[in-house]
């Protein structure tokens, strides 16, 4: 009986210390985690002038109308400025700050807010729209309370973490909740690997850090699932991924991404069947770029890449993520399956951003001649490949003269090819702006017009012109 009684102890004080062990790693409170890391988050607020056009008829055309694109041009433009909030957080006691590409693009003015009280102005050391990562340098010589980064290898589902932001503009707000997945593509940009988290993240929250419980930046909080806001499934960017283009935009204010030259795509099951491979593994190369490091190496289509410098490809959308965070010129082993067996190819990576694979072609802007009848003139948009072919600075705006009736007052003052800048001593940006001076004039009693062209020679030149 007295061994029965000790034997019941025993078995009471195990489950009872193992209760206590857990009970311990569910945090009593975040109070404390949270006071010494809100000094380190900041609100974004950025303002962006954004350019609409009134309609100048009384109706509106149908969606999908060709009308609706050939009359876009006409109707006045207005300028009205746009605002957004974002977050993000201080690496560096001199001001250095992280947050999202998208929070800070095209912004005219940046404002962070430190601490809930003090506001300053901030520049962008460089930005990185296909990872959606921004770095800003605070504008002052004030020094800052930096955090640091944690190794998101080591975050596991199940993990208690904390997002700290400024979601619809409440600053110094958190959250907490526990990692939900790893690993997450949801096809927002080219490089995915996020962090799924249940700690409730909402517009305004992007930018801002994802803390574990040691106060260390796993991730980097940039997306929700659901436009009406938090449903408990956020995304954050490792921190791992975003330490490599954060270091890069800190010393070369850009990226320098490795590139193999090749495209890829999923080994099926049926491909892996048919190329005898043990099971579906590896990435595809579906093609490989001509005269690019894969082609220099022997990379041919066909192959299944198994490893890259050490690193076992499982699914393929690994390789993408796992090659860009390799520096550029670094000579590397890869594991290829090729005619049923393995072998091994060596490769010295090229840079992404300098390869005809990251150009993108410009869209040709659709050519609209359009008639000045107070001038005589046809008249199109100034484009892209006008200023770069006749070699003009990049800001310039204009009109290109298409043609000259026999009876235009311009007849013997300009020539085909040559481009309005200015009329009356505003600028001209589009058809409408020329139209509104030419009528001005008309309806004066001086009836002369000062315009600014360059001409056929790109030279620049002013030119009175009496109209009739």
């Amino acid at each position: 009986m007295k061994k029965i009684r000790i034997y019941i102890l025993i078995v009471f004080f195990s489950i009872f210390s193992n209760l206590n062990s857990y009970s311990q790693n569910i945090p009593g409170s975040f109070a404390d985690l949270a006071e010494r890391l809100m000094p380190s988050v900041v609100n974004i607020s950025t303002t962006t002038t954004i350019t609409t056009r009134s309609n100048p008829f009384p109706f509106q055309f149908p969606p999908g109308s060709p009308f609706e694109d050939m009359f876009k041009e006409f109707g006045t433009p207005q300028e009205r400025k746009s605002s957004a909030l974002g977050s993000g957080f201080i690496i560096d006691e001199k001001g250095i700050v992280v947050t999202n590409n998208h929070v800070i693009q095209d912004a005219e003015d940046i404002i962070i807010k430190v601490n809930g009280d003090k506001e300053f102005k901030a520049k962008v050391i460089g930005a990185d729209p296909l990872s959606d990562i921004a770095v800003l340098q605070l504008e002052t010589k004030e020094k800052f309370i930096p955090v640091k980064f944690g190794n998101s290898d080591k975050a596991r589902i199940g993990d208690w973490v904390i997002a700290i932001g400024n979601p619809f503009g409440l600053g110094g707000t958190v959250t907490s909740g526990i990692i939900s997945a790893r690993n997450r593509s949801i096809g927002l940009s080219r490089y995915e690997d996020y962090i799924q988290t249940d700690a409730s993240i909402n517009s305004g929250n992007s930018g801002g850090p994802l803390f574990d419980m040691d106060g260390d930046v796993i991730g980097i909080n940039t997306a929700i699932l659901g436009r009406s806001g938090s449903i408990g499934i956020g995304f954050a960017i490792p921190s791992n991924s975003a330490k490599v283009v954060i270091n890069q935009l800190i010393k070369f204010g850009e990226t320098k991404r490795g590139w193999l030259g090749v495209r890829i795509q999923d080994v099926t099951k049926e491909i892996a069947e048919v190329e005898k491979l043990d099971k579906p593994r590896g990435a595809l190369v579906a093609s490989v770029a001509a005269n690019s490091p894969s082609d220099k190496a022997g990379v041919k289509a066909g192959d299944i890449i198994l490893e890259f410098d050490g690193e076992k490809i499982i699914e393929m959308k690994e390789l993408p993520i796992i090659v860009a965070r390799t520096k550029v010129g670094k000579k590397v082993k890869v594991k290829i399956w090729r005619n049923k067996k393995e072998i091994v190819k060596t490769i010295i990576l090229g840079r992404l951003e300098t390869s005809e694979d990251f150009k993108t072609p410009e869209k040709k802007t659709k050519i609209v001649e359009t008639n000045v009848n107070g001038l005589k003139i046809s008249v199109r948009q100034l484009t892209n490949e006008d200023i770069n072919s006749r070699n003009l600075p990049n800001q310039t705006t204009g009109l290109v003269i298409t043609k000259i009736e026999n009876d235009s007052p311009l007849k013997n003052s300009v020539e085909i090819n040559s481009i309005i800048l200015e009329a009356q001593k505003n600028k001209i940006r589009n058809i409408n702006d020329l139209n509104q001076a030419v009528s001005k004039v008309l309806e004066s009693n001086e009836k002369t017009i000062l315009l600014v062209i360059y001409n056929s020679q790109n030279q620049r030149r002013y030119i009175g012109i009496k109209l009739n």
